[in-house]
């Protein structure tokens, strides 16, 4: 077997493990300030447990970002409300999520990607880049991240001391780094560079 047919073959079961994840019952949860928050519930503490989405608190609820929340309700595992009770669509949730974050679009196609090939993506701010992502297989805390990702518009340029700057960042915590680049279709192109020392 080629590296191509190993790597399609490892693509087929990341997305098989995600499907398997998202199937069940569907998961309430309430949008409030920057967070959709769902109640610790069997489905939403098993999501958790098979592919990390959301973040348990100790307030004995689980926190989903606005790109998790996005993503699973697209995926119709997710429904959301407001503060009211009233169940907010799609089109109105989008709005919110790039009113608290202009460059949402950019970011949630490349989370989408990502998690539609069976990867964990959490986010990355403390290492200061956008995300961070595992292998799959492997969750947050059983192991590092592999990869940190910068997602960049392919309409945006990047200077050589930005990207020289995402390269020391990925060095310096010792992952590969991830340039996705989004086209105006939302396709992800991902390019992996590697601080070298000849």
């Amino acid at each position: 077997m080629t590296d191509k047919e190993v790597d399609i073959q490892e693509e087929k079961l990341g997305q098989a493990i995600e499907e398997q994840a998202l199937k069940g019952p569907v998961i309430e949860g309430t949008l409030t300030g920057e967070f959709v928050i769902v109640e610790s519930t069997e489905p939403s503490r098993e999501l958790y447990d098979k592919n990390r989405y959301g973040e348990p608190q100790e307030d004995k609820k689980i926190y989903y970002s606005f790109l998790e929340a996005m993503y699973l309700f697209e995926r119709g595992k997710l429904h959301v409300n407001d503060i009211k009770d009233k169940a907010l669509d799609k089109k109105t949730f989008l709005k919110k999520a790039l009113k608290a974050e202009p460059n949402f679009m950019i970011r949630y196609a490349v989370f989408r990607d990502l998690r539609k090939r069976g990867y964990i993506v959490k986010t990355a701010l403390k290492f200061g880049a956008d995300f961070r992502v595992y292998e799959r297989g492997v969750k947050p805390g059983e192991d590092h991240a592999r990869w940190i990702v910068f997602p960049v518009s392919e309409s945006n340029t990047l200077t050589w001391f930005e990207f020289s700057a995402k390269n020391r960042v990925a060095h310096s915590t010792r992952k590969r780094l991830l340039l996705a680049i989004v086209d105006a279709e939302g396709e992800c192109t991902f390019y992996e560079c590697r601080w070298l020392r000849p």
